[in-house]
C-alpha cells in the first residue's frame, strides 16, 4: 500500500534502460543517464559507448498529454525535406514514440538521434542568423506537411487565455490589482492580434529561443525540442526568440535583428507577421508564467514567486513599444 502517491515520478535510469531493450532494436550494451528533470525527463542512451542517443520522457502537464503522435510525423516530415533536426529513432514496430506507465499514469517515450556540434552562443549574431535560417526551413517544409489532427493549437485560448486562467487558479498571485493588470494586458495583447491583418498560420516550433539547438560544422542549426510545437501563429515562432533577448533583464536587440536577417535569407516575414510578433512577445510571456505557475502544487510556491513581479516587465514592453496604440 502506499501512503504518498505521486504528482510526478522520476525513473530509474535502470527502468529507461529495460524499457529502450524491450522496444527499440539497438545494439548492446545499452546504458543511459539522467541529463535533465523538469517539463520532460531527458536520458543520455549511450550505446557500444560509440552511438548516443537521447530519450525523452514526456511529463504530465496542464495542456494535457504530450501531442508525440504530431510531433515526431513533422519530425519525420522535416528530415525527409532535409530540414536540419534531431530525427526520431523507430520502435521495433516502426512507430515513433512509445507509451510506458509510471506510478503517476501513462506517460509517452520518444527515442532522437543525439546531435554533435557545439551549444549555440547567446550573444554571437552568427548562431543567431541560422537559427533564423532553419526556422525559416521549418516554415518552408510546413508548407507541404499535412497536419491532420492534433492535440492542441498554437492559437490565443492555448497560448494566452489558459495559461492566463492557470496564474489566476494558482493562487500565487495575492494583489488583486496586479490579477487586474495581467487581465487588462492579456486583453489588449489579444485584441491587437485578432485586429490584425491575415496573419500567417504555419506548424510551429513553438519554442525557438535560440537554445533548443546545436550549431553542427556546417554552421547550420540543428533544431531539436519540438515537443511545444503545432499548427500555429508563424508571428509567434518569430516572438518566441525576441522574447528571449529581452526578457529577464536581458537587452539583445542585435542578435534579434541578426535571427530576422537570417530568416529573411531563407523566405520573407510579410509587414502584419512582423508587427504582430512583436504583440506575441506579451503571448509568450503569459505563456510561460502560466505553465509555472501549474507547476506550484509540484515545485513549490517559492519556485514561482517571481510570477506576480512579471506585470512590470509586461507594462515597459507595452509602454516602451506600443504606448501610442495602447488604447
Amino acid at each position: 500500500m502506499i501512503d504518498f502517491y505521486p504528482l510526478y515520478s522520476t525513473p530509474q535510469s535502470e527502468a529507461i534502460e529495460d524499457f529502450i531493450n524491450r522496444h527499440y532494436e539497438l545494439k548492446q550494451p545499452v546504458s543511459c543517464k539522467l541529463l535533465q528533470r523538469g517539463f520532460n525527463d531527458v536520458y543520455l542512451v549511450t550505446v557500444n559507448d560509440s552511438e548516443r542517443y537521447v530519450f525523452r520522457l514526456s511529463h504530465r502537464r496542464s495542456r494535457g498529454a504530450a501531442d508525440v503522435k504530431s510531433e515526431t510525423a513533422f519530425l519525420s516530415h522535416l528530415s525527409k525535406s532535409g530540414v536540419p533536426v534531431a530525427g526520431p529513432v523507430p520502435t521495433r514496430d516502426g512507430a515513433f514514440f512509445v507509451r510506458g506507465q509510471a506510478l503517476e499514469g501513462a506517460r509517452e517515450g520518444v527515442l532522437f538521434d543525439a546531435l554533435g556540434g557545439r551549444e549555440v552562443h547567446a550573444a554571437d549574431a552568427g548562431d543567431a542568423r541560422a537559427n533564423g535560417k532553419t526556422l525559416a526551413l521549418v516554415h518552408n517544409a510546413a508548407e507541404t506537411f499535412s497536419i491532420g489532427e492534433t492535440l492542441y493549437r498554437l492559437d490565443l485560448e492555448h497560448l494566452l487565455h489558459r495559461p492566463l486562467a492557470r496564474i489566476r487558479d494558482s493562487g500565487i498571485v495575492d494583489d488583486a490589482q496586479v490579477l487586474v493588470d495581467l487581465q487588462d494586458i492579456a486583453k489588449r495583447a489579444a485584441t491587437a492580434i485578432e485586429a490584425a491583418g491575415d496573419l500567417t498560420w504555419t506548424y510551429c516550433h513553438g519554442d525557438c529561443h535560440g537554445f533548443n539547438s546545436r550549431i553542427n560544422e556546417a554552421g547550420e542549426a540543428v533544431f531539436f525540442d519540438f515537443d511545444d510545437g503545432g499548427p500555429g501563429y508563424l508571428a509567434y515562432d518569430l516572438a518566441v526568440f525576441l522574447w528571449a533577448q529581452i526578457s529577464f533583464g536581458r537587452e539583445q536587440i542585435t542578435v534579434w535583428h541578426a535571427f530576422v536577417d537570417g530568416y529573411r535569407a531563407i523566405r520573407p516575414i510579410s509587414p502584419d507577421d512582423f508587427e504582430a510578433a512583436l504583440r506575441f512577445v506579451t503571448v509568450r510571456h503569459l505563456w510561460l508564467m502560466g505553465e509555472h505557475a501549474s507547476r506550484t502544487h509540484e515545485w513549490g510556491s517559492n519556485s514561482v514567486e517571481w510570477i506576480p513581479r512579471q506585470v512590470n516587465f509586461l507594462t515597459k514592453w507595452e509602454i516602451d513599444r506600443f504606448s501610442d496604440r495602447l488604447f
